[in-house]
C-alpha cells in the first residue's frame, strides 16, 4: 500500500517571500550604525543644533545685532535665557546665529576641500608613474607647511570674511582626501571590473567616477565627517584671533574672542561659557558620528 505525499504545507518554510530575503548592504550598514551608541547620541545633538539654527527666528525674539546697553552683561534670565553680552546683546540669539555661520563655514569647507581631494587623489592613484609622484609631492609640500601659520597667512593677505574662509579652507584642507582616495584607487585599479572596463574601450574618466570612485565612497564620507568638527575648531580660533567673521556678524569664535577679558570671566563667566560649550558639543557629535560612519561602513566588522 502506497502512501500518499502530503499536500500540507511545511511549516519551517516561511510563506512570507520578504522573511527569506537578505538584508541589503544599506540595511546592514544602517542597523550597524545605529547600534553605535554614542553615534546616534551625536546624530540626536547635530540634528537639535541644526533644528535651532534654521529655525532661529522662531526660537528667539531677538535679533542677533541688537543692543541695549542698559542691560549689558545680564545673568541668564526669564527674558534673556543665557544672559547678555557687555554690548546688551542677547547671548542666546547670537548662539543660534552663530551656529549658521559656523555650520555654513564647516559644511561647505568640507564639501570644496573633498571634491579638490577626490579628484587629485583619483588621478594619481589610477594613472600613477609621473603623474602620481608630481601630485604627491604637491600634497607633501602642502602638509609641510604647519596648518594654523597657512591659515593666519592667507587670511591675513586677504580681508577675512565668510566667501573667503570657505575658500580658504577649502584650499588648505584637501590633502588628507588626496592620500587617502590615491590609496582606495592603488588598491582599486587592479580589479577584475576595471580590468574588464579597460578591455572594452572604456574612457579613464568613466572608470575613474563611474567605476571605481563609488567603490571608495565610505572612507571619504567617513573623512568629510570628520574633517566637519576640525573646520568649526579652526574657524574659531581666527575668529577669537579677531582673523574669522567679524562683528557685528556672530559665530561661536568671535563671541570667545569678545569675551577674552580677565574680569568678564570671572564675574560673568555665562559669556564665554554657552559658545565655549557649542563648540564642545559640535565637535563631538562630527567625531561620534564619523566613529560611527567608519565602524558601519567598513566591511571587515561583523554583526554580532
Amino acid at each position: 500500500m502506497q502512501t500518499q505525499p502530503s499536500t500540507q504545507p511545511n511549516s519551517n518554510l516561511s510563506l512570507d517571500p520578504k522573511k527569506n530575503k537578505p538584508d541589503t548592504l544599506l540595511k546592514i550598514t544602517v542597523r550597524k550604525f545605529f547600534n553605535n551608541k554614542l553615534a546616534v547620541v551625536g546624530a540626536i545633538i547635530l540634528m537639535i543644533i541644526m533644528g535651532l539654527a534654521l529655525f532661529a527666528p522662531l526660537v528667539t525674539q531677538f535679533p542677533y545685532q541688537q543692543q541695549n546697553l542698559l542691560n549689558r552683561l545680564q545673568a541668564p534670565n526669564a527674558e534673556h535665557w543665557l544672559g547678555t553680552d557687555r554690548y546688551g546683546r542677547d547671548v542666546f540669539a547670537r548662539i543660534l546665529y552663530g551656529a549658521r555661520v559656523s555650520l555654513m563655514v564647516g559644511f561647505a569647507s568640507v564639501a570644496g576641500a573633498i571634491t579638490i581631494g577626490t579628484v587629485i587623489g583619483a588621478v594619481a592613484g589610477y594613472f600613477g608613474g609621473k603623474i602620481d609622484a608630481f601630485l604627491m609631492r604637491v600634497v607633501d609640500v602642502v602638509i609641510s607647511i604647519p596648518n594654523i601659520f597657512l591659515l593666519i597667512t592667507l587670511v591675513t593677505i586677504f580681508e577675512p570674511g565668510l566667501d573667503k574662509l570657505i575658500i580658504i579652507f577649502a584650499l588648505t584642507g584637501w590633502t588628507g582626501t588626496a592620500r587617502l582616495v590615491r590609496g582606495e584607487f592603488l588598491s582599486l585599479r587592479t580589479r577584475e571590473f576595471v580590468l574588464a572596463a579597460k578591455t572594452i574601450g572604456t574612457r579613464s574618466y568613466v572608470i575613474i567616477f563611474s567605476h571605481i570612485l563609488p567603490n571608495a565612497l565610505g572612507p571619504i564620507i567617513v573623512a568629510a565627517t570628520l574633517s566637519v568638527g576640525g573646520v568649526i575648531l579652526a574657524e574659531s580660533t581666527l575668529s577669537y584671533l579677531g582673523l574669522g567673521i567679524q562683528p557685528p556678524t556672530p559665530s561661536w569664535g568671535n563671541m570667545l574672542q569678545d569675551a577674552q577679558n580677565f574680569t568678564i570671566m570671572l564675574k560673568h563667566p555665562w559669556y564665554p561659557l554657552f559658545p565655549g560649550l557649542m563648540i564642545l558639543f559640535t565637535v563631538l557629535a562630527f567625531n561620534f558620528i564619523g566613529d560611527g560612519l567608519r565602524d558601519a561602513l567598513d566591511p571587515k566588522t561583523l554583526e554580532k
